[in-house]
């Protein structure tokens, strides 16, 4: 498995083409380009979280200080963080736009992730997230800028799932 940089330079620009200047993230795999980017990029504002529950809480507080965020996570994290989506930015209506590593669907090579990848969809909807599969380098860019207005216009957390097409070469 070989993580595209063609296609992660796709996704990083449709984060800064959003108007996006301030990440939330935990290292994984298929975000190391991600991170590497916002890592070099002056204008880039991004706090690396040690669990992503953490991050939930610093994208809450960046959305009360008028700062336009997005979260990158894999689906395992999105699992760990469901309490605070529930009990924060549900609660209290707060605009999250995930960007979730898709790991465990069809064509996963390593049978770690494939419990993950079984429930993440049908987590997404008993939460009553709205959510989209981002698989075409040429529309990601617009799937990015579609979920975090929909995570405004919604008042709630919205989820963007990268899927193996997108993030693998």
């Amino acid at each position: 498995m070989t993580v595209s940089l063609e296609n992660s330079k796709a996704v990083y620009q449709g984060i800064k083409d959003a108007g996006v200047e301030f990440i939330t993230a935990l290292p994984e795999t298929w975000l190391v380009y991600l991170l590497q980017m916002a890592e070099e990029d002056p204008e880039m504002c991004m706090v690396e979280v040690a669990k992503e529950e953490e991050a939930i809480g610093i994208a809450s507080g960046a959305y009360f200080a008028g700062q336009p965020n997005i979260l990158l996570m894999q689906n395992h994290g999105f699992m760990g963080s469901i309490n605070g989506i529930v009990s924060l930015a549900k609660l209290y209506s707060i605009p999250l736009c995930m960007l979730i590593a898709y790991r465990g669907h069809i064509g996963e090579p390593y049978f770690w992730h494939t419990q993950g990848g079984l429930v993440t969809e049908p987590l997404l909807q008993a939460l009553g997230i709205p959510y989209s599969v981002a698989r075409d380098k040429t529309q990601v860019g617009k799937q990015i800028k579609e979920s975090l207005t929909y995570s405004y216009s919604l008042l709630g957390p919205v989820a963007l799932l990268l899927s193996r097409d997108l993030m693998e070469d």
